[in-house]
């Protein structure tokens, strides 16, 4: 048993190794053909025309333009591999500072999210997949639809519009009061602050959980031994939590895991709409501003959060269907 648990974790962490190495390759890549001249963006274009060759050389220098792509990446390569991924060009301190800064605020705002987002999906999943063809059947299909088609910087600027600019009851965007020092910030107040941003993105969420959840709960309620209960003579509340929860559990914890990323790409829209400092918005400044060292540390975190998603799934498998443990476990 240790051995099979040692070799399906040495296969995950060669398959990250190869898949961290993938994505900043092709991270790098994009990065160098695009169209924005580092030097334009963040000096101006009026700045930069008043500038001797000298003072430009020097920019160019700092900025890493001066040299071909692949000789940067490797030597970007080389400094990541023990651990120093660079100094922001933009924020001008070590990239692990900027995001260890960044992604405090992003992981309470994206946890808040990906748990209301699961436990509503899985609860609205379940009744709908119970009562197959009510008028909560339907209306729950419904509203999954309409969210799941609906763009979340659309919904966000919506509940913006109506909690913050009408009602008044909720702040327009940032995650602190503004005018307050650190130390006076209160766990309520960050929660004020992040309720609207962790709606926008867990009301999105919901519909891929729930229509999946639904689907799999009308298989289990139509299966031969679910009539044999009810043949039997159990209620219905019975046979959902006897043999419908245990059933329906499993592939909806997969895809909460799985949604991990789809929560990550939402939160840059989400944090740009509230200007919520989190690692979103500090990923949208160092793409426009070409910071390549802060783009690159972002992306290899993100992706890193979204991989040890799916690893975690796969060790909850055989927790939760013994019938998996026993048979092996999934690769």
């Amino acid at each position: 048993m240790i051995k099979e648990n040692l070799l399906f974790a040495g296969k995950n962490f060669i398959r990250m190794i190869l898949l961290l190495v993938a994505v900043s390759i092709v991270t790098f890549a994009l990065v160098s053909v695009s169209p924005i001249d580092p030097l334009q963006a963040n000096v101006g274009q009026a700045a930069l025309g008043s500038m001797s060759e000298a003072q430009k050389e020097k920019l160019r220098s700092y900025w890493g333009v001066d040299e071909p792509p692949v000789q940067r990446y490797f030597n970007w390569a080389k400094d990541a591999v023990r651990g120093d991924f660079g100094s922001s060009l933009l924020y001008r301190q070590p990239v692990t500072k900027v995001i260890a800064a960044k992604l405090a605020g992003s992981m309470f705002l994206m946890g808040l999210a990906w748990i209301i987002s699961g436990l509503l999906g899985f609860v609205l999943g379940v009744i709908s997949g119970v009562l197959r063809g009510s008028a909560a059947d339907k209306f729950i299909k419904g509203y999954c639809l309409v969210i799941a088609s609906t763009p979340a910087f659309w919904l966000a600027l919506l509940l913006l519009i109506i909690f913050s600019v009408w009602l008044k009851v909720l702040p327009i965007g940032l995650s602190v009061p503004v005018g307050v020092e650190a130390g006076g910030v209160t766990f309520l107040d960050r929660v004020r602050h992040a309720v609207l941003p962790a709606a926008a993105l867990s009301i999105t969420g919901i519909s891929n959980i729930a229509l999946h959840t639904r689907e799999k709960m009308v298989d289990i309620m139509e299966s031969d031994y679910v009539m044999f209960a009810r043949t039997r003579g159990e209620s219905t509340w019975s046979i959902v939590r006897r043999h419908g929860l245990r059933n329906v559990l499993l592939p909806a914890m997969t895809l909460q895991f799985a949604s991990i990323s789809e929560i990550i790409g939402g939160s840059v829209l989400v944090e740009q709409v509230f200007s919520y400092p989190g690692l979103g918005q500090a990923a949208v400044a160092a793409g426009t501003g070409s910071d390549v060292p802060l783009l690159m540390g972002i992306t290899l975190v993100t992706a890193v959060v979204v991989f040890l998603g799916n690893f975690v799934a796969n060790l909850l498998y055989g927790v939760v269907d013994p019938r998996i443990r026993r048979g092996g476990r999934r690769q």
